[in-house]
């Protein structure tokens, strides 16, 4: 299964009063789809796009990836990201990255509970990679081996796999072209739900107008390699 959130950075304001007006003009637009493939009956991702304000926010986007069996996963995904925003409209003024890891602290802790409680959840978790943009600045957090990739004039992935095989790259233990690295792919480091303590990656990024963001769960980033994403991408 592939979920996909593609958001297009129009333009920018530079001053304060121009920005309320760019704003109101919607700056951004974003675009999300979603194919189960041949594999599955359920699709165990979910996404949500706003590109009006949430709480403290200006946008939000998510991309949740579910794991632990059909029920498990689902719920997992589809309970993240439905609080994730509720939990985010509740809030008082924060920084961006302060509210999302206040969010994503306290899903973690619902969630793992719950998995102790209902047999028919334990062992489930989700991958989240959320984003929302506040003037020219691009806020990034992910937890798990879904990503979000920023094209410019080229395709970049911002956020680091939380994979066992990602893991052994960046130390040098392991190549992508090894066997063993399709073999262990979908072993995940993180995930929300998994475990009683979970800690998200934060990356700030700054935009220029005309950028877009892919935010996709590893139904996209398996199947399709990354030059070809940026290759479809860059026509469009």
């Amino acid at each position: 299964m592939a979920r996909i959130l593609t958001v297009h950075v129009v333009s920018f304001a530079a001053e304060s009063v121009r920005k309320r007006t760019e704003r109101r003009r919607n700056p951004k637009v974003s675009f999300s789809e979603s194919n189960i493939g041949n594999v599955r009956r359920l699709n165990e991702d979910f996404v949500f796009a706003s590109e009006k304000p949430v709480g403290p926010l200006e946008n939000l986007f998510l991309v949740a990836d579910g794991m632990g069996g059909h029920q498990g996963g689902d719920y997992a995904s589809r309970y993240t990201v439905e609080h994730m925003i509720s939990k985010l409209a509740s809030m008082e003024t924060k920084s961006p990255i302060a509210a999302i890891n206040d969010a994503i602290l306290q899903i973690n802790a619902e969630l793992y509970e719950q998995g102790r409680m209902v047999e028919e959840l334990q062992g489930m978790g989700t991958t989240l990679v959320a984003a929302t943009i506040s003037g020219s600045t691009l806020y990034v957090a992910n937890v798990g081996d879904s990503r979000l990739y920023r094209i410019s004039d080229h395709l970049k992935q911002v956020t680091r796999d939380h994979s066992w095989v990602e893991e052994m790259i960046r130390e040098g233990r392991m190549t992508r072209d090894s066997a063993i690295y399709w073999e262990k792919k979908n072993i995940i480091t993180r995930a929300i739900g998994a475990y009683e303590r979970v800690t998200a990656d934060f990356f700030e990024v700054e935009l220029n107008p005309g950028d877009r963001i892919l935010l996709c769960s590893d139904g996209l980033s398996n199947m399709v390699e990354d030059r070809q994403i940026e290759q479809i991408l860059l026509k469009t």
